[in-house]
């Protein structure tokens, strides 16, 4: 409930940009880098200060967070009193209760779940997100379109107050992980921080990743105002554009597990950043469409590519870092990685907004199916294993 409402607020925020405050794709790129700030500026605090406190409270309270700032959000919308810099300070609020549910969220699921389906627990996860994917950018271009783009930030409000409550009826899971004596913050980052980057093995594929956002902020920058300025798409033809990406998502995260058995975790990691690619290059060819349908079904197809790459690759990459974390890191793991790429976010955005703005939106987009290519080709080579469940081992 709460990935639909989410979904919703991804394209109303970009709506209230383009449309309540007359703004172009250098606000949005502001708007984006303010919710992902958060995650750059207090990523390893909160991953360390999470791995200290009790997971299930967490994700309630930070659910109840986004309920408030949300709805504050839009009584501001409907009663004509926002404006940028308010919209982006409350926008950095709603990020950081979501850096904080992310670090929970995350790192309470391997204990709910055995290591020998924690793969396809992920990919379940990733198929209830997909689905959100297609139902939520319907209903914001059907709220947009027919309220008003603050009365679809209610609807997001309300789907983290029904979160919150379904959190609550989830069993609270006793800390597996033996007392440790308690040290520093500052040496519980650096421990992190270490195991990360040094000595876990999770070294290369991060550092992929890393570059993968620096493609995902230029292309979730310039789709919307592509389609909105460039291609001159209505807000319920963006909508069902988008929705098909969450069609996309919905597939790559059914298949996924089949996939990872005949290509490996890494291989199906490195094949769904290639698909990426394409679906970047794709979306850019739509303003070569000579029909405004032409252009939906062209940015529909590219998302599609890109939201089944996303809907097969999460699961293995949460998987695969989960797997080699012990418990009282996974908080963590989880935080700084999401943290560093986060952080990409928040440095590449504005940068977007500015690409998009000055060079045009094609190319922008066009620059993003290259960097996504870049990241796939930066993944460790792999070779195949000896073992019938068709994993791949990394160097």
């Amino acid at each position: 409930m709460s990935a639909i409402g989410t979904q919703v607020t991804l394209v109303a925020l970009q709506f209230v940009v383009l449309d309540l405050l007359a703004g172009s794709a250098t606000e949005v790129g502001w708007v984006t880098s303010a919710r992902w700030l958060p995650y750059l500026l207090f990523g390893l605090v909160v991953g360390a200060l999470v791995d200290r406190a009790r997971r299930r409270p967490t994700m309630i309270a930070s659910d109840l967070v986004r309920f408030g700032v949300l709805g504050v959000l839009a009584v501001l919308g409907l009663s004509g009193t926002l404006d940028l810099p308010t919209l982006l300070v409350l926008v950095m609020v709603l990020g950081a209760a979501g850096l904080v549910n992310d670090a929970a969220s995350m790192a309470f699921v391997p204990r709910l779940v055995p290591g020998s389906r924690l793969q396809h627990a992920h990919s379940r996860i990733d198929t209830s997100d997909a689905v959100a994917q297609v139902g939520g950018p319907a209903l914001a271009g059907v709220l947009i379109r027919t309220l008003g783009a603050p009365v679809a930030l209610l609807a997001d409000a309300v789907s983290y107050l029904f979160s919150a409550a379904v959190a609550v009826s989830l069993r609270d899971v006793p800390d597996p992980s033996p007392a440790r004596e308690r040290a520093r913050l500052s040496g519980d980052i650096l421990e992190g921080l270490r195991w990360v980057y040094r000595t876990s093995g999770l070294a290369k594929v991060a550092i992929a990743t890393h570059v993968w956002f620096v493609a995902q902020a230029l292309l979730m920058v310039a789709l919307v105002p592509f389609a909105v300025l460039g291609l001159e798409l209505s807000a319920a033809q963006v909508g069902v554009a988008l929705a098909v990406g969450g069609a996309g998502a919905v597939v790559g995260a059914s298949v996924t597990t089949w996939v990872g058995r005949r290509l490996g975790t890494i291989g199906t990691i490195a094949t769904c950043y290639v698909l990426s690619a394409v679906g970047a290059l794709v979306v850019a060819s739509a303003a070569l469409a000579p029909a405004k349908w032409g252009a939906v079904g062209l940015v529909a197809l590219g998302q599609a590519l890109h939201g089944m790459a996303m809907g097969a690759s999460n699961s293995h990459e949460m998987s695969f870092r989960q797997l080699l974390t012990p418990d009282h890191l996974q908080a963590r793991t989880n935080t700084f990685l999401r943290s560093a790429n986060r952080g990409v976010l928040v440095v590449m955005a504005p940068m977007a907004g500015v690409v998009a703005d000055r060079l045009g939106f094609v190319v922008a987009l066009a620059a993003a199916g290259v960097v996504f290519a870049v990241a796939a080709a930066l993944l460790p080579k792999v070779r195949r294993s000896g073992s019938t469940s068709g994993r791949l081992e990394h160097d």
